[in-house]
């Protein structure tokens, strides 16, 4: 049975992404009426550019019921002691900036709404990954922040976040990386549109992360960078 709301009309930011388009397809799929944003829709490097995403979905839609920050980037592997400002602004910018000001402009409308915030983050949120340092200190302000706005919003508004493990694998990668689960398999981005499609119609969850890892935060034994 579907979990759409009445009136179902989301926003997907990163839209274009292998897991965003997933999950703006899956919403599609069960009756929602979804905009999936690229960047030329708004650059969520900027407070403007969030601002005008929101503008342009409120155009479309006439209101959003839910909003899901699915935008990310920077996520390049290099030594700690080699990483440059540029390599640091890159993982920031759209991971915790463009979460921040992507809840702040969505969120006159989803109080009207009574809608769902929801932000995919990473097991990166809570490993530390010395090989991505900067996507792994992104990711954990972006956990943050899905506490932060889930009590800034409530009680109008629920917001959770999502932390996939391994789900949009480089080709090659993949036994390698089902090797660090506890199922022994790799995931894929429709596992995270299933935890958005549960997550949206939840009513009474909020403030929390779901992980959708397959086991790999409670592996036991060493972790690898990825």
């Amino acid at each position: 049975m579907s979990l759409q709301r009445p009136h179902s009309r989301a926003l997907v930011a990163g839209g274009t992404g292998r897991v965003g388009h997933a999950i703006a397809e899956r919403l599609r799929a069960d009756g929602w009426t979804v905009i999936a944003a690229g960047r030329a829709d708004g650059d969520l490097r900027t407070r403007d550019g969030a601002q005008t995403l929101v503008a342009h979905a409120l155009d479309e839609l006439g209101g959003l019921d839910l909003v899901v920050h699915a935008a990310g980037a920077g996520f390049t592997p290099k030594p700690v002691e080699d990483v440059t400002e540029a390599d640091w602004d890159a993982a920031v910018d759209v991971t915790a900036k463009g979460t921040f000001f992507l809840a702040q402009a969505a969120a006159p409308a989803l109080r009207d709404a009574h809608g769902v915030l929801l932000i995919i983050e990473d097991v990166a949120s809570y490993q530390a990954w010395t090989s991505f340092g900067p996507h792994s200190a992104a990711k954990a302000a972006q956990a943050m922040l899905t506490r932060v706005f889930a009590r800034a919003l409530a009680p109008e508004v629920r917001v959770c976040g999502i932390a996939p493990g391994p789900v949009a694998i480089e080709p090659g990668q993949e036994e390698r990386r089902a090797a660090e689960t506890l199922l022994g398999r790799i995931g894929s981005p429709a596992d995270i549109a299933e935890a958005v499609v549960y997550l949206a119609g939840a009513g009474y969850v909020t403030g929390t992360t779901l992980v959708v890892d397959g086991g790999r935060l409670e592996k036991s034994g060493r972790r690898p960078d990825p």
